[in-house]
């Protein structure tokens, strides 16, 4: 399991502003240009300069491990933190890269900055062994993974961070699935989504990813690109042959997501009967028992309710079995944007104060309007008019003395004199 140092505490509220409407991800630049300015943007580094950064791969200095490599903490001669990624000692010995060659190649054709995807920085490579197999320098993300985050840390994250996080997934998912080329990730799962300072989620880890424009699963012939691949738990049960690649596979894998995050338990828990999260949620969903799937660690505000249970809805269209059935991410986005309701905010005092005085000049408008005496007067000509008069409020306005001006313009407005704090 990866190990993980958060450096800032987790934000209590949401705190993102709610973005408009993104069906459509666009970057305003030519796909050519992009690769281009990433290709320019892109460093090489001499592999003993990421060895004095990580201190010659330390395991102290370890911050993830998978199947495909292990991750290390790095300050590089700039003294910029960055993150720097190995292949594993068992593909090494097997001098088999593709998996992190694939990786530089989805990754360098997406755009520099971006908001969704872990960030490259630049590349290296091993100077001993026939293999030659690339080490991969990307951005730094202080704050581990979002497996870490409901599964190991002690405090669990509050329900708005819980939706803000889920939608930032789903915009990141939408982004590779609306990228041109399109591509599909084909390993999302909470121990691939990572945090950076602020607490913005990131996809990383696109070993298994595939860009459609370089893998067509229909014409190419079968082979170790193309069989189904991803982890048990999330990985889409239609999903069978490579004739059933498709986005949908993705958003399978988001709907396992989406019920981690709202339960907090994982999508394997051989301790839960069924033990498959999907098998465990859905029959829930459907009698809903929202209270059953929350995660019990902490109580569900009373506003967030409603979303609580929409979010769950939409994960249970996501995980249909039915692959036609299942929404696009963009769908998904749309929907979950108008479910997700911002926290009530908390006035200052000087507000309430405002507010105060408001509620009690409106009691004083209701006490005036019981005194007053309404008198209709018809008009000698032939078209009548109807004057309201409140005879308790003149005597006010004239210090309680009676006034012939107010009798004798009947047919006008009468002042109100309004108090004062």
């Amino acid at each position: 399991m990866a190990k993980h140092s958060l450096s800032t505490p987790l934000p209590q509220g949401g705190g993102e502003k709610k973005k408009e409407s993104s069906s459509r991800l666009t970057w305003g630049r030519d796909q050519k240009s992009t690769v281009v300015e990433k290709k320019k943007m892109m460093n090489e580094f001499e592999y003993e300069e990421l060895e004095a950064a990580t201190e010659n791969f330390s395991p102290s200095n370890m911050i993830g491990k998978g199947g495909h490599g292990q991750v290390y903490k790095g300050i590089l001669k700039d003294g910029r933190l960055v993150a720097i990624k190995k292949q594993s000692l068992g593909l090494e010995k097997l001098q088999d890269g593709s998996k992190l060659n694939n990786e530089v190649r989805i990754l360098s054709k997406l755009p520099p900055n971006n908001p969704y995807t872990i960030n490259l920085v630049g590349l290296s490579q091993l100077s001993h062994g026939p293999a030659k197999s690339k080490v991969l320098v990307m951005e730094h993300m202080p704050n581990g993974t979002l497996h870490h985050l409901l599964h190991v840390a002690s405090q669990p994250p509050p329900w708005p961070k819980r939706a803000q996080i889920a939608i930032q997934i789903a915009r990141a998912v939408q982004f590779l699935h609306e990228s041109k080329p399109m591509i599909i990730h084909r390993d999302i799962k909470s121990a691939n989504i990572l945090f950076d300072s602020s607490w913005n989620a990131k996809l990383a880890d696109f070993g298994l990813s595939l860009n459609m424009n370089d893998h067509d699963s229909v014409s190419q012939p079968v082979n170790s690109w193309s069989r189904p691949a991803g982890t048990i738990g999330y990985l889409d049960p239609c999903y069978t042959t490579p004739s059933k690649l498709s986005t949908k596979n993705d958003v399978f894998s988001f709907g396992v997501v989406l019920l981690e995050i709202i339960s907090s338990t994982k999508a394997i828990d051989v301790s839960r009967a069924p033990a498959a999260m999907v098998e465990w949620a859905l029959p829930l969903i459907e009698e809903d028992q929202v209270e059953e799937i929350c995660d019990k660690r902490i109580a569900v505000p009373r506003y967030m309710e409603g979303t609580i249970r929409q979010l769950l809805r939409i994960a249970a269209s996501c995980v249909c079995l039915e692959e036609d059935h299942r929404p696009s991410m963009g769908k998904v986005v749309i929907e979950m944007e108008n479910c997700i309701v911002d926290q009530p905010v908390q006035f200052p005092i000087w507000m309430n104060m405002n507010l105060l005085h408001s509620l009690v000049t409106k009691k004083w408008w209701k006490r005036a309007a019981k005194r007053c005496r309404t008198t209709i007067i018809t008009a000698k000509a032939t078209a009548a008019t109807t004057t309201i008069i409140c005879a308790a409020t003149a005597e006010e306005v004239n210090g309680g003395r009676s006034s012939s001006a107010v009798r004798k313009k009947q047919h006008s407005m009468l002042l109100i004199k309004t108090p004062t704090f």
